[in-house]
């Protein structure tokens, strides 16, 4: 076959589109079922963190998994690994993913795409509480505004898959924590 001939011919293209590995559906809904019938349940998480030096720290998460966390060098840390409030951001991201799953098995939508974007405005101009610092109250610290965009694509319409991410972000316990004043105790050990 000359190069013009293979120019030449038609070929219709496919498209082939996989899904994200799915969820339990009648694992959810055994799960749902159990806070329905219990609305007080609550699970509790645990983590022990200690510091390296500098900023550096380890967190043992749930007794298994290490989330190490640094700050930037303009912060003075080794910027070695992402900063509290990016591992916050990362937190709220896998949150709202977990919701969109969950909201779209029980849907019955499969998932062939599901990325979150997040972005989140914060400052601290109070150099967390140091001597000479700025004097702020606690609501001038920490983020001012967090902004999310979900890309999700599958099995229904958009306007279906709207209403998922909506669904998913109303439901979402890290999203509620950040958006609602939460009971708080730190003491020393």
């Amino acid at each position: 076959m000359t190069k013009a001939t293979a120019l030449n011919t038609s070929v219709t293209p496919t498209t082939v589109k996989t899904s994200l590995r799915p969820i339990d559906a009648a694992g959810l809904a055994t799960f749902a079922a159990g806070g329905k019938a219990n609305p007080a349940r609550r699970g509790t998480n645990k983590v022990h963190t200690v510091m390296e030096g500098q900023y550096r720290s380890l967190s043992l998460v749930g007794g298994k998994h290490t989330v190490v966390v640094d700050e930037p060098l303009h912060l003075f840390g080794e910027d070695t690994a992402p900063a509290p409030g990016e591992i916050v951001l990362s937190g709220l991201g896998g949150c709202i993913a977990v919701g969109v799953t969950a909201v779209a098995t029980w849907k019955g939508v499969k998932l062939s795409k599901l990325e979150v974007f997040l972005e989140g405005d914060i400052g601290n101009p109070a150099a967390w509480g140091a001597g000479g610092a700025l004097e702020m109250l606690p609501p001038q610290m920490g983020f001012q505004a967090i902004r999310v965009k979900v890309v999700v694509e599958g099995d229904a319409t958009r306007e279906v898959l709207d209403e998922i991410v909506r669904h998913a972000n109303f439901y979402s316990p890290v999203a509620n924590s950040m958006r609602n004043p939460i009971a708080f105790e730190i003491s020393m050990a």
